[in-house]
């Protein structure tokens, strides 16, 4: 039977603005709806408080305050919250729409999952609990039913109804807040919640995406309660065979009984996850037993879904006593229709202080049976999230993995690579990929293509201090940052290592968008003054160069000059230029002065004769016995028509009165 039908609101504008196209999942406070802002003309899920409980000022109040604290919580790991109003006796969320499934429904449809697909899942999830810890909030109601996984793959958290500021977390006379199967101990026993209830709640998910099934059973969701308290949480390799060590440690580590034995709050978890990845090698992340798939499946089947199943249902259950029922009354006669009228016992010593692992003691036996006979009656808060249309299919997984890695993967799997789309993450890193289109197990054809969404690494990132690195390594790391190497200059460094980096041009913490351009200033070292040894022989002129620092080389041609044959005739660089220790000093040698012909200048003005034989290729030498009697050439040194070196001397001589 289609219940949407008889549901009033499908088909109603709300509050003038959200029009309600469809109900996707029913909870014990709230009912989700599809919906369409009309305003905005945009797609979201619409969570309405059920009308019965909108009466009640606490429901009211919680309702609002998921509200406020989800939307505090900026997170790509998130579900947004947009808006929060009410009309009527509808009080409601307008919030981001997940066209996909939950976690849930990925356990059920393929039982326990490789621990990569495992880990790919949990590390966005405590990011965005981390996020949560660190702004100050808990979540308090951490499980698969509301852990989203988009058809592009994005990860989310959702439900944060349950949520309080960190600060306001006491032992109290009010009640306990949960799903019976994610519950910590100190919240069983005194009723309260830090960051370890959150952290407690994700290793028994982790427990359940490793192994297919929940790590305590009971006839009754009191029993579960009685084993959470009594037992611990078993080693996930107990179940499946031949997964790493490393792996129980991480639930052994987040599920420990005494809170104060956990990580302090996700961040920390999520360090210790990335840390565990690190040392499993890939047959280990991708290793999955075919009878734990099917050990999950038929645990999940055999009572129905967990939906419906007690003790996967978000309860609260009031820790002062109520008037009790008459004889024979529902839970529904009585007027307690989301919330368990159970006293609980108080605590033995102040909250805060966990007993000592194993040594946890069985609540009084009349409390006890009462909590078992009221649980075992009511049914409360289904705490499932809403379901979208996403199906599962033979799409890999490729969040996370390289580039290269993820075409890799799709080429294994008979499908191609579509188009590569980049995008800013301030979680994923750099060159990793963040989403695929289509998602991760969605159907495709044997022969089809998948866009990839690989991370550009944050869309704000600083210029690391590169100064004393080698160039190779200070352009590796600005890579690795997420920046491109820019234009390199060299300049000498009386302090830094010839070849290492002086500077960069935005200096170490400045703030750009990936992919800029951050020139880099690289040493020469030292600077040595340039000797001049042109005129030198090769064998002293090598000997004075190296003395002061530098290296030389020879050049294999050699030209005509004033030098004689074999000396030094050019350097380069030359005298009185400032080279780094270690440059080279190419030498290049004489062979002897061309021979030319010497104009004939006798008879010429003396001014005349010197500016033939310079343009000739001649030096000049004037000597004059009478130097104001004449200005007449008398004779030359070398007569005129005859060879002589280039750049050797010519006399002239002027004659007398």
């Amino acid at each position: 039977m289609d219940t949407t039908l008889q549901d009033p609101l499908v088909g109603q504008l709300l509050d003038g603005r959200y029009r309600v196209d469809e109900r996707i999942a029913v909870g014990g406070m709230a009912t989700v709806y599809r919906a369409v802002d009309t305003r905005l003309d945009r797609v979201l899920a619409l969570k309405v408080m059920h009308p019965a409980l909108a009466a009640d000022a606490s429901f009211v109040e919680r309702f609002i305050r998921e509200a406020k604290s989800a939307a505090r919580l900026d997170h790509p790991n998130v579900v947004g919250v947009f808006d929060q109003g009410a009309e009527g006796a509808y009080v409601y969320l307008a919030m981001e729409y997940v066209a996909g499934c939950t976690l849930r429904d990925v356990l059920r449809e393929r039982g326990a999952l490789q621990p990569r697909a495992a880990l790919d899942i949990l590390e966005p999830v405590l990011a965005a609990l981390g996020a949560a810890h660190r702004a100050g909030f808990v979540h308090r109601d951490m499980k698969p039913e509301n852990v989203l996984i988009g058809n592009d793959g994005r990860v989310k958290v959702a439900d944060f109804g349950l949520v309080r500021a960190v600060g306001s977390v006491t032992s109290t006379t009010g009640a306990v807040l949960g799903t019976v199967s994610y519950l910590a101990p100190e919240q069983i026993e005194y009723g309260t919640a830090d960051t370890r209830a959150d952290v407690y709640a994700c290793g028994v998910v982790l427990y359940e995406m490793l192994t297919g099934a929940k790590p305590y059973a009971g006839d009754t969701p009191a029993q579960v309660l009685y084993r959470h308290l009594n037992e611990d949480v078993p080693a996930p390799s107990a179940l499946v065979p031949g997964l790493a060590v490393e792996l129980d440690e991480l639930v052994a580590s987040a599920t420990a009984r005494r809170a104060d034995v956990r990580p302090d709050d996700a961040v920390a978890l999520l360090s210790r996850v990335r840390e565990a990845r690190a040392a499993l090698g890939d047959e280990q992340l991708d290793a999955v037993p075919p009878q734990a798939r099917d050990q999950g499946r038929d645990r999940d089947r055999a009572g129905e879904a967990d939906s419906v199943s007690p003790e996967a249902r978000t309860s609260v259950i009031p820790r002062t006593p109520p008037e009790k029922p008459s004889a024979g009354a529902s839970a529904a006669e009585s007027g307690h229709t989301s919330r368990l009228d159970v006293p609980l016992p108080p605590p033995p010593h102040p909250p805060g202080r966990p007993r000592q692992r194993g040594r946890v003691p069985v609540p009084r036996r009349g409390v006890l049976a009462a909590l078992i006979g009221v649980l075992a009656v009511l049914g409360v808060g289904a705490g499932v999230w809403y379901i979208g249309s996403g199906q599962f299919t033979r799409v890999p997984a490729l969040i996370g993995k390289t580039e290269q890695e993820a075409r890799q993967r799709l080429e294994d799997a008979g499908l191609g690579v579509k188009e590569v789309r980049r995008d800013f993450s301030e979680t994923v890193e750099r060159g990793t990929v963040i989403s695929s289109e289509p998602g991760t197990g969605e159907r495709i054809r044997g022969n089809g293509s998948v866009t990839i969404v690989v991370s550009r690494g944050p869309e704000i990132v600083k210029v690391p201090d590169l100064r004393g690195k080698p160039l190779a390594e200070a352009e590796r790391e600005l890579k690795k940052t997420g920046l491109a190497p820019g234009v390199v200059t060299e300049e000498f460094s009386e302090d830094v290592e010839r070849g290492s980096v002086i500077g960069t041009e935005p200096g170490a913490g400045a703030k750009r968008s990936p992919d800029t351009a951050i020139a880099l200033r690289v040493s020469k070292g030292a600077p040595v003054d340039v000797p001049d040894v042109v005129g030198e022989s090769a064998q002293d002129a090598t000997r004075e160069l190296e003395d002061a620092g530098l290296e030389v080389k020879v050049a294999p041609e050699r030209i005509n000059s004033a030098e004689e044959a074999g000396a030094v005739a050019r350097q380069s660089p030359g005298k009185g230029t400032e080279a780094a220790r270690g440059d080279t000093v190419t030498l290049t040698l004489s062979k002897g002065p061309r021979m030319i012909e010497v104009p004939d200048v006798v008879g010429d003005k003396a001014d005349d004769a010197e500016r033939k034989l310079k343009q000739g290729g001649f030096k000049v030498k004037v000597e004059k016995n009478f130097p104001f009697l004449g200005d007449e050439v008398e004779s030359q040194s070398v007569d005129g028509g005859e060879q002589a070196p280039e750049g050797s001397t010519v006399t002239i001589r002027i004659k007398g009165l």
